[in-house]
């Protein structure tokens, strides 16, 4: 395989910054950045339409450009390594990610932005694997653990803070300052980590640019995130468009996958999942990561939607899911590796589920603290899950590999997390529209409650009629929600099996250079 190897003078795998903890806050905080931008501007969204005058239909493109953008350069971060170095590219993203950021900001119009948004997310793409390469790296072996839990838990925290710091800088400030906020951050978590790390010696190879892979990657995964991202609004195959995106994506990513398999130097390196412990592992955290997502997307919408919360108490709603986390990162950290951590996975799995069947039981009386305590639950089970599985799936890669297989598991993590998005809320529409059917079949002129409400009402059949479509629709909508989220729950419970499939030991060898 084409490697991203550091030298061995005196030992590129030992390589420590001259301080460990700036290290890890500039890292930490270019991640944070990145993850905290993919959920700030969703709550900003109908803001910004109303601002440069365009349609909220129109303005979901903002977060569309960005997604497909990154899906598409996600695949490439070995590539990019192994051509520049984990460090430069790293640094480079920040900067460029925060230029764009302050472009964003001062858009004139949305073409402007979507424009602005896509090439930030082109340059983001590459930064999250990036970020767990180079944490893996500048730990000691024994203190890995503790450099995936911290990821894990900016993962989890970042999408709770986007929607309430998205909400609170738009209605007190103004939408641009979503984007303006990353431009300083940006600029301090660049000049740190390339002033902690700038001496990290790694062996470049200048690789010949695999063109056939860019162009069938870029047009399988940006058609197929466009077909995802659009299906619901455009009726999916009752669209022409629907219908030649599907078309194009999988003759290109057909082509895309029988030509990485056989090219010499491949754009992304598919022959890693050759590794029992990568493909196992990336199985289990792209279908559980697409259950959590599942998850948190619903929430903010039936606590909008149905129980008519606002954006800001929504979030706030689903702000307890990271207290665990946090507190438990350092103890997973630095005890997880005395645990089979298949065990710690499946009751991570288990929790979930279980907290999937607690939401699956409300009704539309639930209160604020009942919703608060299940997040707060739901927590245990994120605090267990993406450092034992990220430990696993990185586990029997070796040196260069790992911000490879990185970058290969979080692009496919994001498309699951695509397909999530599109096939949970078409299930909770059609469900609801289904409940619906079947609740207001029960609504005649017959039904003596119905003639007692009319009789309550002075004999105003059309306002009685509108006042319980809205009951019947609200009802309809919770019904659904409570049948997705009893699927979700045992979907979870399926996933315990998958971990088994991966076999100790889980001990992240990182030999051979490239700083790993």
């Amino acid at each position: 395989m084409a490697a991203t190897a550091a030298t061995v003078a005196p030992s590129v795998g030992e390589f420590r910054p001259s301080s460990l903890s700036l290290a890890t806050i500039g890292l930490s905080l270019g991640t944070f950045m990145q993850v905290l931008d993919m959920t700030i501007a969703n709550v900003s969204l109908p803001t910004i339409a109303g601002n440069l005058g365009a349609s909220q239909d129109q303005s979901t493109w903002v977060i569309t450009s960005f997604t497909v953008c990154q899906a598409i350069t996600l695949p490439m971060t070995g590539f990019l390594s192994r051509r520049f170095g984990e460090v430069k590219v790293f640094v480079w993203a920040v900067l460029l990610f925060s230029l764009f950021s302050l472009l964003c900001g001062f858009a004139a119009s949305l073409s402007m932005l979507i424009v602005f948004r896509a090439l930030q997310g082109a340059v983001v793409g590459p930064m999250y694997p990036i970020t767990q390469s180079l944490m893996v790296s500048i730990y000691p072996r024994e203190k890995r653990g503790m450099a995936l839990a911290i990821i894990s838990m900016i993962t989890v925290v970042a999408p709770i803070v986007g929607p309430v710091a998205g909400g609170w800088i738009t209605d007190s400030y103004s939408w641009r300052w979503i984007f303006f906020i990353n431009v300083p951050i940006g600029i301090f978590a660049a000049v740190v980590v390339a002033a902690q790390m700038g001496k990290r010696i790694e062996q470049l190879r200048r690789a010949r640019i695999d063109w056939v892979g860019v162009v069938t990657l870029i047009l399988g995964v940006g058609a197929l995130q466009i077909l995802l991202d659009k299906g619901n609004d455009l009726d999916w195959f009752n669209s022409n468009l629907i219908v030649t995106l599907a078309i194009v994506a999988a003759v290109s990513l057909t082509v895309w996958v029988t030509w990485e398999l056989t090219d010499d130097q491949p754009l992304v390196d598919l022959r890693l999942f050759r590794h029992r412990n990568f493909a196992a592992g990336t199985l289990a955290l792209v279908l559980a990561f697409a259950l959590f997502f599942s998850i948190s997307l619903l929430l903010p919408l039936w606590l909008q939607n149905v129980l008519g919360y606002t954006a800001l108490w929504s979030g706030l709603a689903a702000a307890p899911m990271g207290v665990i986390p946090i507190l438990l990162t350092f103890w997973v950290g630095k005890y997880a590796h005395k645990f089979d951590l298949r065990l710690m996975t499946a009751g991570s799995f288990a929790v979930m589920g279980f907290v999937c069947l607690r939401f699956g039981s409300f009704n539309t009386d639930v209160g604020f603290a009942a919703v608060a305590v299940t997040e707060l639950a739901l927590g245990l089970g994120i605090a267990l899950f993406f450092m034992p599985i990220l430990t696993i799936l990185l586990s029997d890669l070796e040196g260069p590999e790992i911000a490879e297989g990185s970058g290969s598991a979080t692009f496919l993590r994001t498309v699951g997390a695509s397909f999530a998005v599109s096939i949970v809320t078409y299930l909770w529409t059609r469900g609801g529209a289904v409940s619906h059917a079947n609740l207001a079949e029960h609504i005649n002129a017959y039904n003596p409650e119905v003639r007692r409400g009319v009789a309550a009402m002075g004999g105003a059949l059309q306002r009685y009629a509108a006042e319980i479509n809205g009951v019947i629709t609200q009802q309809g909508m919770q019904v659904s929600f409570n049948h997705i989220f009893d699927g979700l729950g045992f979907g979870f419970f399926a996933l315990i099996a998958v971990v088994w499939l991966s076999k100790p030991p889980f001990i992240q060898r990182a030999r051979g250079g490239g700083g790993h």
